[in-house]
């Protein structure tokens, strides 16, 4: 799908409606840019609560300080270069 939009004097851009129906764009949904050679491309940013539940984590490692997580990678990375 190709549709064309103005940039305005400000540098901004409204994204076509139907640009936003395909890529399921709502109001207050974040985007990003990414330039890939002489082009941009726009992409919906991931509701990462929406990954939620989707990655099973074992027993030991729940309800677990963060700094304890980073920590015992840390220590993990050391001893698997040793």
């Amino acid at each position: 799908m190709d549709v064309a939009a103005k940039v305005t004097s400000k540098g901004q851009v409204t994204v076509p409606k139907a640009v936003r129906d395909a890529l399921g764009i709502h109001e207050g949904d974040e985007v990003v840019f990414r330039v890939e050679g002489n082009r941009a491309v726009l992409a919906r940013t991931p509701d990462f609560l929406d990954l939620a539940g989707t990655i099973s984590v074992p027993a030991s490692k729940r309800n677990v300080a963060w700094d304890d997580i980073v920590r015992r990678t840390r220590a993990d990375r050391v001893t698997a270069r040793q």
